[in-house]
């Protein structure tokens, strides 16, 4: 990744260590401690790239873009975690079990609180009057309670599993993508078509993610695997096979039957393959836009990120 962007990077890192540790007194010891349990940056990341003008600069305001999107981020993570009683994030104890399940709830709405006070700290906000944070926060939100409303539902459809994911996990991308362009781009056409990449690239990465569950171990990972089922979270790979092998939804299943099940059909392989469609999507966008060398050249690194998720 170009230099200007990983200096960018290290600004919002900075950003988002500083208020984790300067929050308030109650609560600055649960946020410092999910200073070492943030996610992998990508989100940050396609803020950043989206964000490079036509002089290969970026602003200060992509940089609170992306540290507030950050720490939403972070908010649902604690927030999953809890509803997952996940032991471990990053390879570090989940708040919920270092202080307990209230402790974690109220720290990952604090975050949510965070998040948009910071947000609300750009100078001109009419120049951004466009991106309405708390819509997206309200997508998210949604996208999360329809998952949780179909946990164990063995006869989801791939059609509404696709716009669960749609809303959890899609909607924090688009809105990445979205940021960047807003803070470098003046055509309106284009704008629109970061919106689509950023969406596409986030059905990407949370089908790829869903693909762990099956393919890496817990070390491998850095998150607890060989549990979406367990947790009642119904995955591509296995609701493709429970389409092939509609009576194996009548057996009592465990981990073991999942797992030959998904195998027999090849599961991960469907998934895998849907995921390879929104890459190629992706790139065509890419190719449509008006861009720098260098910038095309992170944008496409970006893609490759979300559709290799470890």
């Amino acid at each position: 990744m170009d230099k200007q962007v990983l200096i960018a990077l290290d600004k919002v890192n900075s950003e988002v260590d500083r208020l984790l540790s300067t929050s308030a007194l109650v609560v600055r010891k649960f946020t410092s401690h999910l200073r070492g349990a943030k996610g992998k940056g990508i989100r940050a990341l396609s803020v950043i790239v989206s964000a490079l003008d036509e002089n290969n600069d970026i602003s200060d305001d992509a940089i609170r873009f992306a540290a507030a999107i950050e720490i939403f981020h972070l908010a649902t993570l604690v927030h999953d975690d809890v509803m997952d009683d996940a032991d471990s994030r990053r390879g570090i104890p989940t708040l919920h079990k270092l202080y307990g399940h209230k402790t974690a709830v109220i720290t990952g709405d604090y975050l949510l609180a965070l998040a948009m006070s910071y947000l609300n700290g750009i100078e001109d906000k009419n120049k951004y009057i466009d991106f309405n944070f708390s819509d997206i926060l309200l997508d998210v939100a949604v996208g999360e309670l329809n998952q949780h409303i179909n946990n164990g539902n063995l006869n989801l459809s791939i059609k509404d599993y696709l716009e669960i994911i749609r809303g959890k996990t899609a909607k924090l991308f688009e809105a990445s993508f979205y940021a960047g362009a807003i803070t470098s781009v003046n055509d309106q056409v284009e704008i629109e078509k970061y919106k689509k990449l950023g969406d596409l690239v986030g059905m990407m990465f949370q089908i790829n993610d869903d693909c762990i569950d099956f393919e890496f171990n817990e070390d491998e990972a850095l998150k607890p695997v060989q549990s979406d089922f367990e947790q009642g979270v119904m995955t591509l790979p296995l609701l493709y096979s429970f389409e092939k092998d509609p009576e194996s939804k009548n057996k009592n299943l465990d981990r073991s039957m999942i797992n030959k099940l998904v195998k027999k059909f090849d599961g991960v392989g469907f998934a895998k393959r849907k995921s390879s469609k929104y890459y190629q999507e992706s790139l065509d966008i890419i190719e449509s836009l008006t861009l720098s060398e260098l910038k095309y050249n992170c944008l496409i690194e970006v893609v490759k990120k979300a559709h290799n998720t470890i």
